[in-house]
């Protein structure tokens, strides 16, 4: 009987530990590092809508992406939009990482491009369907969508979503007045 027991809850820690993140969630922090080895966090992103795109070089689609996800931060940053695209290049080694962004940084102003070489950082997402994968933040940091597998038919209602984001009312959390210094 013991034996069962332990066996139920290691498959409930395990489950829980595989536990897909769903809207309304706060996001996993981690959204990699830049070539330069900057880490990005959305913690550091809260106040701004955040784009988070999986993508790799030998996704056709999601090399069509790119530009538009370019496209939609350039026009935030025209308008002084709170929005941040991030677009995680997934699972290639890291002169694929590397040369990719020497490549494609100068096409692509304005996004940040991060590293996930083993899909760790995808994993809290997944929901098996591989890329392109796009996951859209709310101001706060909580998963407002995730799409997966999603194709040039869902653009409309993709920028419908990221409007409706951008005009939801914000105010940043008030500070407690406890600041931790650290030595």
């Amino acid at each position: 009987m013991r034996q069962w027991v332990v066996a139920i809850l290691g498959l409930l820690v395990w489950a829980s530990a595989c536990a897909d993140v769903r809207p309304g969630d706060p996001s996993p922090d981690d959204l990699g590092n830049t070539l330069d080895g900057q880490a990005i966090h959305a913690s550091a992103l809260r106040g701004k809508v955040v784009v988070i795109s999986f993508w790799a070089t030998w996704c056709t689609y999601c090399l069509k992406e790119l530009p538009t996800l370019v496209g939609l931060q350039s026009v935030a940053t025209q308008r002084g939009l709170p929005m941040q695209v991030v677009a995680v290049d997934y699972e290639q080694p890291r002169d694929v990482f590397r040369r990719s962004v020497k490549l494609l940084q100068p096409k692509l102003p304005g996004l940040l491009m991060t590293w996930d070489r083993v899909g760790r950082l995808r994993k809290p997402f997944d929901s098996g369907d591989g890329i392109p994968l796009m996951v859209l933040l709310h101001r706060d940091g909580s998963v407002a969508r995730v799409m997966d597998g999603y194709d040039e038919g869902e653009l409309d209602d993709i920028l419908a979503q990221i409007n409706t984001l951008l005009n939801e009312p914000w105010s940043a959390p008030a500070s407690t007045g406890s600041a931790v210094h650290s030595p």
